[in-house]
C-alpha cells in the first residue's frame, strides 16, 4: 500500500519537441497564484505556460521514464491537447491514490489526471472524466510453472495486483486477498522472485512485459477478463473548458489517424473496439 513516504512528487518534462527530464524538489505550485493563465478556448491553467498532468510512475505503455524521459499512450495524447492549447506539458508524478479523491486538481496543483485510469461511478463522485479514449480488460498473468490456467485457478494461490486499481478491486470482489505493490513495476518484480504466483492488471500493461523475451519465456497470460473498463483523462469538477478541449483533441485524434498511429507506436496492432468505446457507456 501506499505509505506517507510514497507522497512524495516529481514534476516531469514530458517528451514534446524540446523538452528534457527535470526533477523538482517538492510540488512546484508555489508561484502565488502569479502563473496562472488563460490558453486557447480560455481554458485556464494552474501555472502560466504549461499544462499540468498527474500521473503514477511507472505505468507502460501509458507513462513511463525511457531515456531520461516520461513517454507512453497518455503522455502523446495529451501533448495533443497540450499543443491545441499553445503550451507545454509538464508531469507530475503522485500517489494513484490521489487519482480517487482529484486532491492534486482541487488544490490547482495540476490542471488535469492521465494515467491509465478507469472511469467508475465512485471516482465520478470527485472529479470530471473526459470521453473515453481506451477500452481495457484484466489480464491474470501467471508464471508458467505455477499450473495456473484462468481466473478460477487463482483460489488458493499467491496473487498480486496493484494497489487502489480496479485489477485490485475486481480479485477482491473475486473472493481472493492480493498481495498489494505499490507500481506496476513493483508487481511484476513481486512475480519474479516468487512473492507472487500470478498477478491480476490490465492488459495493456501485460502487453508491454511480454515484449521482453526473459517475461514471455517465464510467464503466459492465464485468462483475460472482460470487465467492462474504459479509461479516461480526469480533471477538477466543473472545469467545462478543459473538459472540452480534451475532448475536441481525443476526437480529432481518431478523425485524423493520429490515435491510430499512436495505438500501433505504444500499444501494439490497432484494435478498433479497444481504441473506440462507447462514450455512453
Amino acid at each position: 500500500m501506499i505509505t506517507v513516504l510514497g507522497r512524495r512528487a516529481r514534476i516531469l518534462a514530458a517528451t514534446t519537441a524540446t523538452a528534457g527530464l527535470v526533477l523538482v524538489a517538492g510540488c512546484s505550485s508555489d508561484d502565488g497564484g502569479s502563473g496562472t493563465q488563460t490558453a486557447a478556448g480560455g481554458v485556464t491553467l494552474v501555472k502560466g505556460g504549461q499544462l499540468t498532468t498527474c500521473t503514477h510512475l511507472p505505468y507502460p505503455p501509458f507513462q513511463s521514464e525511457i531515456d531520461g524521459k516520461v513517454q507512453g499512450f497518455d503522455v502523446s495524447l495529451i501533448d495533443l491537447v497540450a499543443k491545441d492549447l499553445g503550451v507545454k506539458q509538464e508531469i507530475l508524478d503522485t500517489p494513484f491514490e490521489n487519482f480517487k479523491t482529484g486532491a492534486f486538481l482541487n488544490s490547482d496543483e495540476c490542471d488535469l489526471a492521465a494515467a491509465g485510469m478507469t472511469i467508475t461511478a465512485e471516482r465520478k463522485k470527485n472529479v470530471d472524466f473526459s470521453d473515453p479514449y481506451f477500452e481495457a480488460t484484466q489480464a491474470v498473468l501467471a508464471d508458467k510453472k505455477s499450473g495456473i490456467k484462468s481466473f478460477a485457478d487463482l483460489k488458493g494461490k499467491k496473487v498480486g495486483a496493484q494497489a487502489q486499481t480496479t485489477g485490485e478491486d475486481y480479485a477482491k470482489s473475486q473472493g481472493l486477498d492480493p498481495v498489494s505493490f505499490e507500481s506496476s513495476d513493483a508487481v511484476l518484480n513481486g512475480l519474479r522472485t516468487g512473492q507472487v504466483e500470478a498477478v491480476v492488471i490490465d492488459y495493456p500493461v501485460v502487453q508491454g512485459w511480454l515484449k521482453d523475451k526473459a517475461n514471455a519465456a517465464a510467464f503466459e497470460v492465464a485468462e483475460q477478463v472482460n470487465t467492462g473498463e474504459q479509461y479516461g483523462v480526469t480533471v477538477k469538477k466543473g472545469n467545462t473548458k478543459l473538459l472540452a478541449a480534451i475532448n475536441k483533441a481525443l476526437a480529432d485524434a481518431k478523425a485524423d489517424g493520429t490515435y491510430k498511429k499512436l495505438y500501433e507506436q505504444w500499444i501494439g496492432p490497432y484494435d478498433e473496439s479497444a481504441a473506440s468505446p462507447s462514450a455512453s457507456s
